[in-house]
């Protein structure tokens, strides 16, 4: 039987390295937080668990789960994490929770290239912000969690195992 399987976790944990290794060893691996799958919405007044002062990150509902429901003959592992992730709980089977310490986060973000998120101190400032409100609520809706200091092969591994 095939799955589907979310990589879920805050800015920095390795979403990205995580579902790039996937797809290196040949699995159907596809990034959630990228342009053609989420976009920038203006946030409800009032609402401040926002990775943006009054901009959430959402997900483009109904293409995700034209996505999640094409009937493939292999497991599909999508990564993201967006405000209406849970609106898509109900055609995922297992959802995994990547962690690492506010540390190891800072770390990442800052040695990020480009212009992805998390680089600028108010940026920094807000993600340590959502990793203290958001992650308890991602760890409730997730079936386990991986700490990702280790190589990222080896939080590979350790997914495929459990999922397997």
């Amino acid at each position: 039987m095939t799955k589907r399987i979310l990589i879920t976790g805050m800015s920095g944990t390795g979403k990205s390295a995580v579902i790039a290794e996937l797809a290196r060893r040949g699995h159907r691996a596809i990034d959630l937080d990228v342009p053609e799958w989420s976009h920038w919405v203006d946030a409800a007044q009032g609402d401040d668990l926002t990775p943006r002062d009054g901009q959430d990150w959402v997900w483009r509902e109904d293409r995700v789960r034209d996505l999640l429901l094409l009937n493939e003959r292999e497991n599909l592992f999508v990564s993201g994490c967006a405000e209406n992730m849970d609106k898509l709980f109900d055609v995922i089977d297992t959802i995994v929770l990547l962690s690492a310490p506010l540390e190891t986060i800072m770390d990442r973000l800052r040695g990020r290239s480009g212009e992805g998120y998390g680089q600028t101190a108010g940026e920094q400032r807000k993600v340590a912000e959502l990793i203290e409100a958001v992650e308890p609520l991602l760890r409730e809706s997730s079936d386990f969690e991986i700490d990702t200091r280790q190589p990222v092969a080896h939080t590979v591994d350790q997914i495929l195992s459990k999922v397997a």
